[in-house]
């Protein structure tokens, strides 16, 4: 299937994300249109083979978008990371009076990240995948065993084919992306969250370990006034904290549309601040 969409072209967090949550959205949109064509196939004729030929065609929409989903995570790793990490490894060096260049120590940070950000969107796009696939398996089971024993054009046998319509569209609802406790969120704002957060965490790793490699050892953090150390709920607030570099590789963002940032602190000596003081008291 032809791709609507141009080439990912790295640039605003913002605007990137909208774009691959609009690519995936539609994708996923194909995917629901194709499961609705499905049922109605099943519910208006109950005939197998013309059921059969729906189930084709939105075996052929999964395909796409596992193909979609694939494409769009390997141009944002590809093209959108490497300029973010960029950007904040170069805010760093401007704010220690240096300049930044692609050292070992940043080559491989990239690499590591792009492999665990492209890794996750598969992981989360694999269980949409899965809960199409099992309504595609459904289905045809329902063809190959059911419909056959239904009266074709008889009444009542096309009111037994939209009962199993109805209960297949109740027990495989495509609408959200589940997570594992449960939660459900729309594709498009499921995708446009977790790339949000993939290059909140790609610009302060740049900002972390251009600070890292020219020896500084403590960071300020910007971040909203409520927004805690680990997640929202967290009593330890990050803004206006300073923070070892360490501690800070490990919260680099502490929600999925964070706006954290980190600015390096190379005045203070290791023992000055501890890793939750405020800039108030330094």
């Amino acid at each position: 299937m032809a791709y609507e969409f141009p080439p990912l072209v790295p640039g605003n967090a913002g605007v990137v994300a909208r774009r691959v949550a609009a690519v995936l959205q539609d994708a996923w949109q194909r995917l629901s249109d194709q499961q609705t064509a499905v049922l109605a196939a099943l519910s208006e004729t109950g005939r197998a083979p013309h059921v059969v030929g729906r189930l084709a065609e939105f075996q052929a929409a999964i395909a796409d978008f596992q193909q979609r989903v694939d494409a769009e995570a390997r141009a944002f790793v590809t093209r959108q990371l490497p300029l973010l990490y960029e950007q904040g490894a170069q805010q760093a060096a401007e704010a220690l009076g240096g300049r930044f260049t692609w050292t070992l120590i940043h080559t491989e940070a990239l690499q590591s990240l792009a492999s665990d950000s492209y890794a996750d969107f598969l992981r989360r796009s694999q269980e949409e995948q899965r809960m199409a696939a099992a309504f595609y398996r459904a289905v045809r089971e329902t063809a190959r065993r059911e419909l056959p024993l239904l009266a074709a054009g008889n009444t009542t046998a096309l009111q037994a084919a939209k009962a199993l319509a109805e209960r297949l569209a109740a027990e495989h609802q495509l609408q959200y992306v589940v997570y594992r406790n449960g939660a459900r969120m729309p594709v498009q704002a499921w995708a446009e969250s977790a790339t949000l957060a993939k290059s909140a965490v790609a610009y302060n790793s740049g900002t972390l370990n251009r600070a890292r490699e020219a020896g500084v050892r403590w960071v300020q953090v910007f971040d909203g006034a409520g927004c805690g150390w680990t997640n929202h709920r967290d009593t330890d607030k990050a803004a206006g904290t300073v923070r070892t570099v360490e501690d800070a590789a490990a919260w680099p963002i502490s929600h999925p549309r964070c706006g954290r940032a980190f600015g390096a602190r190379p005045e203070l000596q290791p023992a000055q601040p501890t890793s939750r003081t405020s800039t108030s008291s330094t």
